[in-house]
């Protein structure tokens, strides 16, 4: 048995990668400030700090294995707005967060990375090689952080692991998708089939692609907690390895409205709109990288298993407020 901190491990990921590492057998302690994650979130069984990534050598000690790093802020709009706000926690804390694990001796950490760090792809599927060229303050603030890890394992021997997640969604057990505000296309279309928005938006079905709307690659966030499991056994001293997770291949807006329909039987709108600015036609990941290196392999690749997950989840909440 180990003994794990999470960061972050409060919100959507981090919840329930930490509810696999106790079924795992492991020790879990979630350090959260609950600005965007909720106290309820925490898996039982998991100990509970609340508080800031930038005080954590108040409870960072050499007690601790790893540290699995989810505690960022991640709105792409926001980050435009405010991005201070990223640059201050994303990347300042941190580096406070590396400083502690310094100062304590634990030289192991799985950091939750993003596709935004690749920007506008030159090709697809995209692989780790490709050009990083962030389009957002939220995606420089991460591809910041890939780059102050790999001066941290050159320079002090961190065994470390970013994992670059494209579109995750579903929900395992009573840990699912609750943004708010939220912004993530299956949540949204949800809400529309619980009656709690009147339509979807469509923005733009002119782009080169089978139905003409944008193609993106769901990850299960239950295949997605697998993958960090395997990263911890992967992560070697000295070395910063960056794998990119997904299931290689894409799914457009229209085909997951539609998936949506079929999965709650409810009629779900949709409203035509203008492209948005930066969104690319397809979005796929190259996964050859966490196959090869880290074993991993996505066995939750259907997307009405995915929609069905987090529609289970969703109507729970409902039922609940």
């Amino acid at each position: 048995m180990s003994k794990y901190l999470v960061t972050g491990g409060a919100g959507y990921v981090g919840s329930v990668v930490a509810q696999h590492l106790l079924e795992a057998g492991h020790e879990v302690t979630v350090l959260d400030n609950l600005s965007t994650g909720f106290r309820e979130g925490v898996p039982a069984g998991a100990a509970f700090i609340e508080g800031d990534i930038r005080d954590a050598t108040k409870w960072l000690d050499a007690s601790y294995d790893a540290v699995l790093h989810f505690a960022a802020f991640s709105q792409v709009g926001e980050s435009v707005v405010h991005p201070e706000k990223y640059w201050a926690n994303n990347v300042g804390g941190t580096m406070e967060l590396l400083a502690a694990m310094r100062s304590a001796g634990v030289r192991k950490l799985v950091f939750s990375s993003t596709a935004a760090t690749y920007g506008e792809p030159v090709s697809t599927p995209i692989t780790e090689t490709d050009p990083t060229a962030p389009t957002s303050p939220y995606g420089a603030s991460k591809l910041a952080v890939d780059h102050m890890i790999t001066g941290e394992a050159a320079a002090h021997g961190l065994a470390a692991v970013s994992l670059r997640y494209f579109n995750v969604a579903g929900a395992y057990g009573s840990c699912g998708e609750r943004h708010d505000p939220e912004s993530h296309l299956i949540p949204l279309v949800l809400q529309v089939a619980l009656g709690r928005r009147e339509s979807i938006s469509v923005f733009g079905d002119d782009y080169p692609t089978p139905d003409g709307t944008c193609v993106r690659d769901y990850i299960h966030v239950a295949d997605l907690a697998d993958a960090h499991l395997l990263a911890l056994d992967a992560a070697t001293a000295g070395e910063h390895l960056i794998c990119n997770l997904g299931n290689g291949n894409g799914f457009s807006v229209r085909e997951v409205i539609e998936t949506v329909r079929e999965v709650t039987g409810h009629p779900v709108p949709e409203v035509a709109a203008t492209r948005r600015n930066g969104d690319p036609a397809v979005l796929v990941a190259s996964a050859a990288t966490a196959r090869e290196r880290l074993g991993w392999r996505p066995s939750r690749a259907d997307l009405a298993g995915i929609v069905s997950d987090a529609w289970d989840f969703a109507r729970g909440r409902e039922n609940v407020s």
